[in-house]
């Protein structure tokens, strides 16, 4: 059974940073597809950031361009979300997700399983 367990999140003012956790139970972290999603109220849950193996070139939504950063510790089977210049309009609860595949842009419906979620709010 593929586990993640999220961190970080928490509130800050516009133009704050925060930095988002996820440690994955599964082998070989970078031979799958790892993504951040968010879902703030009344929204569908969208695609973030995510990382396709073997590709150097992660996907960002244009809404989070030039200010969040995807990365992985594959030693320590873990995904991070670095989000700076943070706007209220970030404001979301986070969730990371894994799947073998999925196309460019993501999909929320190729995701197998998913992180607890974790709350970020900005507020201006």
């Amino acid at each position: 059974q593929v586990q993640l367990v999220q961190s970080g999140g928490g509130s800050v003012h516009t133009g704050g940073s925060l930095r988002l956790s996820c440690v994955v139970s599964i082998d070989k972290v970078s031979a799958y597809v790892m993504a951040w999603f968010r879902q703030a109220p009344g929204k569908e849950r969208e695609g973030v950031a995510v990382i396709y193996p073997g590709s150097s070139v992660p996907y960002y939504a244009d809404s989070v361009k030039g200010r969040f950063t995807i990365s992985q510790d594959t030693a320590k089977n873990t995904l991070y979300l670095q989000m700076d210049s943070l706007k209220p309009e970030d404001t979301a609860m986070y969730y990371c997700a894994t799947t073998y595949w999925t196309d460019y842009p993501p999909r929320k419906a190729d995701f197998n399983y998913w992180g607890q979620g974790t709350q970020v709010t900005v507020s201006s």
